[in-house]
């Protein structure tokens, strides 16, 4: 089993391997798009390794060989983590590094069987966080023996429940908390001392240096990120706490903003066009809204947006037939097309994927529901 991730996506390929009672490893790789569509050569690929015994979660691994999130977790025992350069030669020719790399503190005692689960149980949902939000890339299935020894093992079903919800929570701290590759910065200290106890301004000072991502402190403090996350969003909101990008981020961001994403939404509601383009002017896209899906597809190709926001239900031309006329076109058969529907029927969500569709918006929409799927599939 392999493909793209544009016609089938994370979720389905986990239930597709619980369904089968699945045995062997899911590799995901995913790159990093300019917005014609090209891969850039100045961006990692990233890779992913999801084991499986009879349709359920052994291990997951981020990368290849990385120990580092390991040593995250286990930052209090760092002075009793290090391996000599032979260990980490027979590690890096392991498939599963990480999992070699526990079994190996387990057999020196410096973690108990019980730490051990708990930090494959974080390491997992750490990375189907991620996962469950990747849209781009590739994917392949290769059936295997199981991965050994079997510490333990999760069902897929309630793990992607779980994650599911985070990321709906994890939305709506969204535009003051975006990524988990963020860098706390201490922005009032003198709003903290008269607000906060001392020891948690303490704790502030020590985490929120610019140098330590969410992601990394979330593992220092052994919590899930949206709980880290939700903590700090009262400070962020206040202006006391300030997040940025590594500098490597933030630069490949200037870039990709320097040209301007075109915008084109076709809704029926004048007035739904007009929000979308007082929307997203004010983020610096260009927004061009058109009532007329007749007059929108004779203007399309002229107009060659980057991305193109459509309503379902529209009188002579629907969504649904204007998404499937637009993918039959070189020119428009990988831009991101988002539907907009009244209500979120199931039927609708199928029917959208099968006429061409990236994704479904449900009216009416908020600012930030609407630039959160902007800036995902526009990859800023």
């Amino acid at each position: 089993m392999q493909g793209n991730l544009r016609e089938i996506d994370i979720r389905s390929i986990l239930q597709l391997i619980e369904i089968g009672q699945r045995t062997g490893q899911l590799l995901i790789e995913s790159y990093s798009f300019h917005h014609q569509g090209k891969v850039s050569e100045e961006e990692e690929q990233k890779s992913w390794l999801i084991f499986f015994h009879n349709g359920q979660i052994i291990y997951c691994q981020e990368g290849n060989n990385n120990l580092s999130r390991i040593d995250d977790y286990l930052r209090q025992y760092r002075g009793e983590l290090s391996l000599d350069e032979q260990q980490i030669d027979l590690l890096g020719a392991e498939n599963a590094s990480e999992y070699g790399y526990i079994w190996m503190l387990l057999e020196k005692n410096i973690i108990n069987p019980e730490k051990a689960r708990v930090l494959i149980y974080r390491l997992v949902c750490e990375t189907l966080f991620d996962l469950l939000s990747l849209h781009r890339g590739s994917f392949i299935f290769q059936q295997d023996t199981a991965l050994a020894p079997q510490l333990t093992s999760w069902e897929i079903a309630p793990l992607m429940a779980k994650i599911t919800q985070q990321l709906q929570e994890w939305k709506q701290l969204y535009p003051y908390i975006q990524s988990p590759e963020q860098l706390p910065i201490l922005a009032q200290t003198v709003h903290l001392h008269s607000s906060l106890p001392t020891t948690t301004v303490n704790k502030l000072k020590q985490w929120a240096d610019g140098q330590t991502s969410l992601r990394q402190l979330s593992r220092y403090l052994d919590r899930d990120i949206l709980t880290l996350a939700k903590t700090i969003y009262p400070y962020i909101q206040q202006g006391w706490l300030k997040l940025t990008y590594p500098e490597t981020i933030k630069s490949q961001a200037q870039v990709s903003n320097k040209q301007k994403m075109k915008i084109l939404c076709i809704d029926k509601s004048q007035t739904t066009g007009e929000a979308v383009e007082s929307i997203l002017r004010t983020k610096g896209y260009e927004a061009i809204s058109l009532s007329n899906p007749l007059e929108a597809l004779s203007l399309i190709f002229q107009l060659q947006p980057n991305l193109i926001l459509c309503e379902m239900a529209m009188p002579e031309l629907n969504g649904y037939e204007m998404c499937a006329m637009l993918r039959q076109s070189q020119a428009f058969r990988y831009i991101p097309m988002i539907m907009m529907a009244s209500k979120d029927k199931f039927i609708d969500q199928v029917r959208a994927k099968m006429f061409g569709a990236t994704d479904l918006l449900i009216k009416p929409f908020n600012d930030a529901e609407l630039l959160m799927l902007i800036n995902k599939y526009l990859n800023i």
